[in-house]
């Protein structure tokens, strides 16, 4: 089944199970487009347009997605993604028009990004110490453009999701990052990012309490309307769980899902139906979803959801896996049956 295909598939509803599995016959052939886990072709030509270092596309990209917080946050961050190393250029703008608040929120992510980027491993942080610095110089740089962002708009809730990943890269105290929950949250009680922000927050690797991360995930998915991809938080969950617990016994798909994990996965997704209108965070979920059923050796979810991937993996959670996203993500359409290209 071709892309095209897939648009016109896109808009037929679909079983509240899940996503519908394409005819027998067709072809399965998906061209392949990593860092890109939207579908937006607005936002595609503004990335191309950063990347190429022309920045001036992206302002209209973010003025438009002011009235839609899910659509802002996923654009927001896809172009700080595509404007990391690039800030200079960002800095120039703001200095233009510094009563933006998209430029600033657009600044301190695009500096969050490029923190991470530079982030040492916790294991290597002792004989690293110049790295840790200047990594941990780069991440309190992206503090003010986003606060100021902030007090220009102080409806938006991007600019606290941002601040949630801030305080997990500092390791912040508790507090700290519970009232910047509360910020984000108060301002739009369902945007995605910000709850993946917080249940990676809560994750035992990041010092959380397991417990506590499949609470929010469970409690959340019960408040959730059924067309609303939070329900991808509970394999979220899991995979964070795993990296953190299961690290070094991990061999091969029957050990990374029991059946009662299985299960819970499953019946996630059975309470998420992607409706009509596609959801900015629909794609990422598919890829939770995808990979999950993949690991847990269930192949017909496993390969609906990756086929509503459109051919675009996300980083969460084939980076779980090691390696590169694409790497993983080819490997498991191939296991699949789903085509390439």
């Amino acid at each position: 089944m071709g892309l095209a295909e897939l648009d016109r598939a896109h808009e037929r509803s679909v079983e509240r199970s899940g996503p519908a599995e394409p005819p027998p016959g067709r072809a399965r052939a998906v061209q392949v487009v990593g860092g890109r886990p939207w579908h937006d072709p607005d936002l595609d030509r503004a990335v191309d347009a950063v990347q190429a270092r022309f920045p001036r596309p992206a302002v209209h990209v973010l003025a438009e997605s002011r009235g839609d917080p899910e659509l802002r946050s996923v654009r927001v961050e896809a172009l700080a993604k595509a404007a990391v190393g690039l800030s200079r250029g960002v800095e120039a703008l703001v200095a233009e028009d510094s009563s933006n608040p998209d430029l600033w929120l657009w600044l301190g992510r695009t500096r969050l990004e490029e923190a991470w980027r530079i982030r040492p491993e916790a294991r290597a942080r002792a004989v690293q110490a110049g790295s840790y610095t200047t990594y941990t110089t780069s991440m309190q740089a992206a503090r003010e453009p986003l606060m100021r962002a902030a007090s220009l708009w102080p409806d938006d809730p991007v600019p606290w999701e941002a601040m949630l990943w801030y305080a997990l890269g500092l390791g912040l105290d508790r507090e700290e990052k519970d009232a910047l929950w509360t910020q984000a949250s108060g301002r739009c009680p369902t945007l995605y990012g910000a709850h993946v922000a917080r249940l990676v927050s809560l994750s035992p690797q990041w010092g959380g309490l397991t417990d506590e991360m499949f609470g929010f995930a469970t409690g959340v998915m019960a408040g959730a309307s059924s067309e609303d991809p939070r329900a991808a938080l509970i394999p979220l969950a899991y995979f964070e769980y795993f990296v953190q617990e299961r690290s070094g016994i991990i061999r091969g798909a029957s050990s990374w899902f029991s059946p009662e994990e299985r299960r819970d996965v499953d019946n996630a997704a059975r309470c998420w139906f992607e409706g009509r209108r596609l959801h900015p965070r629909a794609i990422e979920a598919h890829n939770l979803f995808g990979a999950a059923f993949h690991l847990a050796d269930v192949r017909r979810p496993a390969r609906q959801h990756l086929l509503r991937t459109r051919g675009r993996p996300s980083s969460l959670p084939w980076t779980y896996l090691g390696g590169d996203e694409v790497g993983q993500y080819v490997k498991a359409c191939r296991h699949l049956n789903v085509a390439t290209a």
